[in-house]
């Protein structure tokens, strides 16, 4: 059964943004290469410091294998530095279509867990990983291209 993997990311300051953004796009590039990767939704409200991203993966194998190289494995080393507000959330669906945003908001506020960050929000520390309650939005589809 496919596996889908959800991020949300706040930055600390509009300072991470562009570092941020360079290394997330070498990510992104990155997962759409990766062997098992079946596509996915990538959100941005830069002006709001938050990203999103939805992928999904033939398994979580295939997932843990891209999340340990390449420039993922790099900007996963520098999110406890640029992020106050960090979660995550996995689950198994019958099929391989990317799930809508509500449904994204939903999961994550059912069974997401905040990552440990160096300078959490004082929402993060509590353990909330959708402070501001909103939707996923902006940004726009992530589709697999061959490795």
């Amino acid at each position: 059964m496919p596996l889908v993997s959800i991020t949300r990311l706040h930055l600390r300051g509009f300072r991470h943004l562009l570092a941020f953004g360079w290394q997330s796009g070498k990510s992104a590039r990155q997962a759409q290469r990766s062997p098992g990767f079946l596509g996915g939704r990538l959100y941005a409200r830069p002006m709001r410091r938050t990203f999103w991203t939805a992928t999904v993966w033939e398994s979580e194998a295939a997932m843990r294998a891209f999340r340990a190289t390449g420039d993922h494995r790099l900007v996963m080393t520098r999110i406890s530095d640029w992020c106050d507000e960090a979660a995550v959330a996995h689950w198994e669906q019958p099929d391989a279509t990317a799930p809508a945003a509500d449904e994204v908001l939903r999961r994550m506020q059912a069974i997401g867990r905040a990552v440990r960050l160096r300078h959490p929000s004082p929402a993060h520390a509590e353990g909330k990983t959708v402070p501001d309650g909103r939707l996923p939005s902006g940004g726009g589809p992530l589709p697999p291209r061959g490795a």
